[in-house]
């Protein structure tokens, strides 16, 4: 089975308009509504390429009902810890040219909310997968993701970790399988400016010195590029199509790599990786599976 985390679920408000201006009434032309967050647009992408999944993390409040109710809704099996108090967050994504967003911070999650999460963790098996993917809130240890592999470490999980800096240098003593910075992340990380396809392979070769198996860096247009655990570089061009949509491109990347990995093929992985992620670029909202497969046939 597979599990997605998602720690501060959302509901994404979209509002398209003309121009934004301060200070006055400012009318909408379109809205749309999208039950997110980084773990739960994995589920989507993934349910969308036909592999099944279980979405778990916090939810709260009459938003909350929302949220898991949209995602059932959806066929994705959901066991999310429910909080007492408070209220699942409200994204608000204003598009009008720019594109200008006001995140919502998210319920406070208990002491002991979080043991009841650590308690369905406790239940995933060996040849399970878990995708912890996304910021950490501020009611929840810094440390949360190196807790949760450590108390995976003793089976044979495979682990997934989408997080940025030191979240992510952190928690690679703890072997996951995969990791996915991007190219402007891995700069940071090393404090360094990578203009090369080998100069980035060579500073994913660090990390992979550091623990992580598999290193997948996104390069936007620039493409992907894979570093798997036998030592491999893989380097795929980027689809063709007009950028629309910058939110959960990288999520979708994740899930396609997870979907092309089903027979151990990394190559395949990659380029249904670097599909699934062009094809929530140039929609509106996530990949589906019609223009995963179009690109794919682009990178033949």
């Amino acid at each position: 089975m597979i599990y997605t985390v998602t720690f501060n679920p959302a509901i994404d408000y979209v509002v398209h308009t003309d121009e934004l201006r301060t200070g006055v009434v400012n009318r909408s032309e379109s809205e749309e509504i999208y039950f997110g967050g980084k773990g739960i647009n994995v589920s989507f992408v993934l349910k969308e390429l036909g592999i099944t999944s279980k979405a778990l993390g916090f939810v709260a409040g009459f938003t909350g009902e929302a949220i898991e109710k949209g995602i059932a809704e959806k066929g994705i099996e959901t066991d999310f810890v429910h909080l007492k108090s408070g209220f699942s967050r409200i994204n608000v994504k204003i598009k009008s040219g720019d594109e200008t967003e006001l995140n919502g911070q998210g319920p406070e999650i208990s002491d002991e909310a979080l043991k009841e999460l650590f308690e369905k963790l406790n239940k995933l098996e060996d040849n399970d997968t878990i995708i912890l993917a996304g910021s950490i809130p501020n009611t929840l240890p810094s440390d949360i993701y190196e807790k949760i592999l450590c108390s995976l470490s003793d089976r044979k999980i495979r682990v997934i970790a989408d997080a940025t800096k030191a979240l992510l240098l952190n928690v690679l003593k703890y072997r996951p399988f995969l990791i996915k910075p991007n190219n402007h992340e891995l700069e940071e990380m090393f404090g360094v400016t990578l203009k090369t396809n080998e100069e980035i392979s060579e500073y994913a070769a660090k990390l992979q010195e550091m623990g992580a198996k598999n290193v997948l860096v996104s390069m936007a247009g620039d493409g992907a590029l894979l570093l798997d655990e036998n030592g491999k570089t893989h380097f795929c061009r980027a689809c063709k199509g007009t950028v629309r949509n910058s939110v959960g491109a990288g999520d979708s990347m994740i899930a396609g790599f997870i979907a092309g990995f089903q027979n151990g093929d990394y190559e395949y992985a990659l380029r249904l990786g670097s599909a699934t992620g062009g094809a929530t670029a140039f929609s509106d909202g996530l990949a589906t599976k019609n223009d995963i497969y179009r690109l794919l046939e682009q990178l033949q």
